[in-house]
């Protein structure tokens, strides 16, 4: 069976650009092509008349501090992302994301670009990177723009990026002094693909008191989202189980979990989510405590 009828393999975004601009037919990028080659192979993804391996461009490889903010290249290989120092220090919650994902042999080759375009609303890097507060860098004729990561998605397994557009990678804050992030999530044994129920955490500490934190929950909602009612009820509050219990509650009430043939209940969810929101915070917290005792 073919799979497509044309492969282009540019060597800058400027080629990658023109190839999308001329080519003919029904176009998809690839880059790790877990996802792709699945849904090619099994009739999910329509027939595609040119694949563009984005493989071999450079700048979609970089991880670095770029101008003030950690730079991901939207080819870096999760296992690369997940092993990095620099990840770890500035972004554990996707150090521990992209650490969980899949196996070992699928991280080799997977990527944070494709994770996110691939646009399902529970997925692991999309979470952390929600978050870490991440802004995407996007490439097209029109020249580059940055996005916040939920403008990327239109609905489950629908993503905004226009045909013309490539996904260049993810602008990260660096991490101050008593900033912390932690990630939590709960699968099926069998090995299906999406989470139960995932969570990406980022606070700040100042002394006893939570000054800010960013919770994202998955899956949340047709796209992903943060959990602002939770939010609310911790910004600003000592740290104590009263405070957890507020966000627990409040975080119930906002959320609109469902049950999934495939993988759980509305009930089970629901437990999940005060136990993952507890952990995720805890853990954030105590290591926000080590970021501070080191400055």
């Amino acid at each position: 069976m073919t799979l497509w009828k044309h492969y282009l393999r540019p060597q800058t975004i400027d080629d990658a650009l023109k190839a999308l601009a001329s080519a003919q037919g029904s176009i998809a990028i690839i880059a790790g092509g877990t996802d792709l080659m699945l849904d090619l192979q099994q009739g999910r993804h329509p027939p595609v008349d040119t694949l563009i391996d984005v493989t071999a461009i450079p700048s979609l490889h970089g991880l670095e501090v770029r101008e003030g903010r950690l730079f991901i290249g939207a080819a870096v290989p999760l296992s690369q992302i997940a092993a990095s120092p620099l990840v770890r220090q500035h972004a554990q919650a996707l150090a521990e994301a992209t650490g969980m994902m899949a196996g070992p042999q699928v991280r080799n080759v997977a990527t944070l670009g494709g994770n996110v375009a691939h646009a399902l609303p529970a997925a692991d890097g999309a979470m952390a990177l929600l978050a870490l507060d991440a802004q995407a860098e996007i490439a097209s004729p029109r020249g580059r723009r940055w996005e916040p990561i939920v403008a990327l998605y239109r609905g489950p397994g629908e993503s905004a990026l226009a045909a013309d557009e490539i996904l260049v990678g993810f602008h990260l804050p660096l991490a101050s002094a008593g900033q912390a992030s932690a990630f939590r999530r709960v699968m099926r044994p069998q090995g299906v693909a999406l989470p139960v129920l995932n969570i990406a955490v980022w606070l700040a500490r100042e002394g006893e008191r939570l000054a800010d934190v960013r919770i994202a929950v998955g899956p949340f909602g047709p796209v992903p989202r943060r959990a602002q009612a939770a939010e609310n009820a911790l910004r600003g509050q000592p740290f104590t189980p009263q405070a957890l219990e507020a966000a627990r509650e409040a975080l119930l009430q906002e959320a609109r979990f469902r049950t999934s043939r495939y993988r759980a209940t509305l009930e089970y969810r629901r437990h999940l989510a005060g136990i993952l929101l507890q952990d995720a915070l805890s853990t954030a917290w105590k290591r926000a405590a080590i970021a501070q005792s080191r400055d």
